[in-house]
């Protein structure tokens, strides 16, 4: 069995970490704020803000986190000399 560097380890920490507070985000969006919405009666965009929250905020969320996961572990990638070639 192959050991892992401590520069191995770290990739994978920062990788964990990442995809955990991502996790954290989307869990949230999904369950917290849409449960939550039916509660805040008021107007955003003109519609009720419990129906924007479920229809497009929500998505916009996920695909937020989606573009900021690529970009970050693009970065980490390169950092760690483990990027694929273009």
């Amino acid at each position: 069995m192959q050991k892992l560097s401590e520069r191995h380890h770290e990739y994978w920490r920062k990788n964990l970490r990442i995809t955990a507070i991502l996790l954290s985000i989307w869990f949230v969006v999904t369950y917290v704020v849409a449960f939550m919405a039916r509660d805040l009666n008021f107007t955003f965009f003109g519609w009720p803000f419990s129906f924007w929250m479920a229809s497009q905020g929500a998505l916009i969320v996920y695909v937020l986190i989606i573009w900021y996961y690529a970009r970050y572990m693009n970065r980490l990638d390169q950092e760690h000399g483990v990027a694929e070639e273009e």
